[in-house]
Formats: structure tokens, C-alpha cells, sequence
């Protein structure tokens, strides 16, 4: 027994293959695949079929809830088909990801898929066309033209696809002269429900989003707090999910790690910025390795790069000075309205008048008091032993005249 349960991705791709693999390692006589799908990707429903078409032994798709879109694709590839009452199967027209019907080219190869799925079992093709082409006009099955069909269990039997209407497993297995067969079911591990996870198309702008957003948060805090762990957290998903569901191999995990490495060493020596190209580089290189669809993982990427590069924007208008750039690079000038002394102003020597202890051409000596001090004259020459006055005091720099 094989669940195919919930959205049709390239993570139910890899479970189905293992499971399957796995009935052949055990000598399995034969697969009851359970369904109850929505629908999803046509290519990984697409691959899925080749699964079942392909198993070692005979085969039954059991629609236990709803076998619609790519979930009805699946089950027209299985041997035979069973369904349980108030159940359906049908409405399998290719939606883009705006939700809208896909384009003639795309429609028409789904269309020959579904009537060849159709075919290789002798079922009419008709009705397999009609759940995938609205133009199809059935209005006996409730799919007049400019809908698309879905049959009941009942109207699935009368049209001969479903062999067997049953209420549960055990009655299932009793038609098909199993009942006393010994029966394993195949269980999605905690890997492969976080592969499933991660590698839905949807998920994967979000993780990708996500990691890029708390690593550049982190900058902008000290230590390695929660948004570090958070964007690294991210990554590590894309890449654990990916390489569960068997997308992602050693080589795109080392140039990821590569490309990180190419970015530290940016931060630290100079390079013209060749360093941080090739680290970017490198990094958005492992991650369409390891993705399943490269459209889908460039888009992804891109939606990430405009929330990100928005993020560090508002961040670096909010936060400024407290920016990653602060921690490696000198940029605050100090001076004495922020509380900065590079010298001690002698001000209170303003008016005093002393003897000039050496001639003054323009600097020199004076005494004033006790204290001796190195002045400079206006511009002009002052010989020794004559009095002077201080005029002026500029920092460090004391101005004399002769008296």
C-alpha cells in the first residue's frame, strides 16, 4: 500500500520511486497505489505515471477521496482502478502559475498524455480528453462545452474507469482475491515530509526569501542571533529537501559552500569586487543544481533578490551608520562638538604678556609667568628680550604681538 496523498510535487516524485522500489526488494505480487490529490505539477505527475507504468508488478490506483488534475493523470497509468463512493475523479486542464489555462502548446501535450494514459489500458480515450479539454461537450456528465469533466465513482464504473466500486481497503483487497495476502504500507519518513515541503514551488521563493532576509538582518545585529539562524536555517532546508528528494548531489552543496567563502574573502580583501562576483555566482549556480525545474528556481532567486536588495534599502535608511560596512570600514571623522580632543586649548592665556626667551622668526620661546610657552609671531620679527603680548590662542598654535 502507497499513499499518493496531498499536493503532486517533485517530493511525492521521490517517496513514490523509493516505496516502489522497495515493494520490488521485497516481492511484492502487488501495488495498490491510494489516492487523494488535488493535483499539482504536470511534470512531476508526469514522472510519477512512469513510475507506476514501469513497477515490477501488476498495479491498482484506489481513489480513497479525489483523484483530480495530475492526481487523475496518475491514476488512468495504474492497472486498474478502484474508488470508494462519493468519490471523484477528473477536472485535469494544465493551470500556469497565474492560475490561468496554459498555452496551446502546453495544453495540447497534456491532452496527448491523458489520452495516451487513457489508451495504454483500454479505456475510451473521450472521457480523458474531456477532463482535460473544456471544448469537449458531455452534457450528460455535467460537462457541456467550456467545462471540464469529473466523473463519481458510479459514473467512473459506467464508463469504464474504475473496474471496482469499494467502501475501504479490506474490501478492495477481498475483489482483487488478496484478502489474505500480507499487506505493508509505505510511510513517508520526517525527511521526506520536509523534502515535500521544501521542494514545492511555492515554498521555495519563500525559504530562498526567508534565508536572504535574515542573513542580511544579521548584519545589521550583533553576534549571530535569531535572523542569522533563521536565513541559515532556510538554506539548510532548500538543501536538505532537495537533496532528500534526490535533486540536490555533493557538487551543489561544495559550490554553495564555495561561494560563500568567495563572499567572506570580498569583505577582506580588496579585489575589485571579483571575489563577491563569483561568490554570487557560485551560490545562485548550487542552487539551480540542485533545483528540479531551472525556471522555476530563476524565478525563485529573483524574487528573493528584490525582496532582499528592498530590504537592505530601507535598512540601510533606517540604520545607517550600524550597517555591516561600520564593522569593516572607518567612516566617522571626530571633532570637538562631538566630544573629541586632540589637544588641550589654552585659552586663558588670551591678553597675558611675557619676554621672548629666544628671537622669534616668526616661532619661538616666551616666558609667560613661570611657564614657558612656543608662540608664533603675526609675520613679522621679534628679538629676544623684548615684550610681547598674546593675542590669539587657536588649539595648539599661540599668536604673539611685540608691546
Amino acid at each position: 500500500m502507497i499513499p499518493v496523498e496531498q499536493t503532486v510535487e517533485r517530493g511525492l516524485e521521490a517517496f513514490l520511486e523509493r516505496s516502489v522500489n522497495e515493494a520490488e526488494e521485497a516481492g511484492a505480487d502487488h501495488i495498490i497505489f491510494e489516492i487523494d490529490t488535488p493535483g499539482g505539477a504536470v511534470d512531476a505527475a508526469g514522472n510519477i505515471a512512469s513510475i507506476i507504468r514501469n513497477a515490477p508488478v501488476s498495479t491498482t490506483a484506489f481513489v480513497t477521496e479525489e483523484a483530480m488534475s495530475a492526481g487523475a493523470f496518475i491514476a488512468l497509468n495504474a492497472g486498474e482502478i478502484a474508488m470508494a463512493p462519493g468519490t471523484e475523479m477528473g477536472a485535469a486542464q494544465v493551470i500556469d502559475g497565474s492560475g490561468n489555462a496554459a498555452g496551446d502548446k502546453a495544453q495540447s501535450a497534456w491532452i496527448a498524455n491523458m489520452k495516451g494514459a487513457a489508451e495504454l489500458n483500454g479505456r475510451d480515450p473521450e472521457y480523458a480528453i474531456a477532463m482535460a479539454d473544456p471544448s469537449i461537450d458531455l452534457e450528460e456528465y455535467r460537462a457541456g462545452e467550456g467545462s471540464l469533466l469529473s466523473l463519481t465513482a458510479s459514473e467512473a464504473q459506467e464508463v469504464g474507469y474504475a473496474e471496482y466500486i469499494v467502501e475501504d481497503r479490506e474490501e478492495l483487497l477481498s475483489v482483487l482475491d488478496y484478502e489474505n495476502a500480507e499487506v505493508q504500507e509505505a510511510d513517508v519518513t520526517i525527511a521526506e515530509h520536509i523534502a515535500r515541503f521544501v521542494t514545492n514551488p511555492i515554498i521555495i521563493p519563500i525559504l530562498l526569501s526567508i534565508g536572504s532576509l535574515g542573513l542580511i538582518l544579521e548584519l545589521y545585529s550583533p553576534g549571530f542571533g535569531i535572523p542569522g539562524i533563521m536565513g541559515a536555517g532556510s538554506l539548510f532546508l532548500f538543501f536538505f529537501g532537495h537533496a532528500i528528494a534526490g535533486f540536490a548531489g555533493a557538487e551543489s552543496i561544495v559550490l554553495f559552500v564555495a561561494g560563500l567563502v568567495l563572499l567572506l574573502i570580498e569583505l577582506f580583501v580588496p579585489g575589485f569586487g571579483i571575489f563577491g562576483i563569483l561568490g554570487i555566482g557560485a551560490i545562485i549556480g548550487s542552487m539551480i543544481l540542485a533545483s528540479f525545474s531551472t525556471l522555476n528556481i530563476v524565478l525563485s532567486i529573483l524574487i528573493a533578490a528584490v525582496i532582499s536588495i528592498a530590504a537592505a534599502a530601507i535598512l540601510f535608511t533606517m540604520f545607517g551608520k550600524r550597517g555591516p560596512m561600520k564593522r569593516l570600514v572607518l567612516e566617522d571623522s571626530v571633532n570637538t562638538d562631538e566630544g573629541y580632543i586632540s589637544n588641550i586649548s589654552r585659552d586663558e592665556l588670551m591678553g597675558k604678556t611675557g619676554e621672548t626667551l629666544t628671537p622669534l622668526r616668526p616661532s619661538g620661546s616666551i616666558m609667560v609667568g613661570e611657564e614657558r610657552l612656543d608662540v608664533v609671531t603675526e609675520g613679522g620679527y621679534i628679538e629676544q628680550g623684548e615684550n610681547v603680548k598674546i593675542v590669539a590662542v587657536r588649539g595648539s598654535r599661540i599668536i604673539v604681538r611685540k608691546l
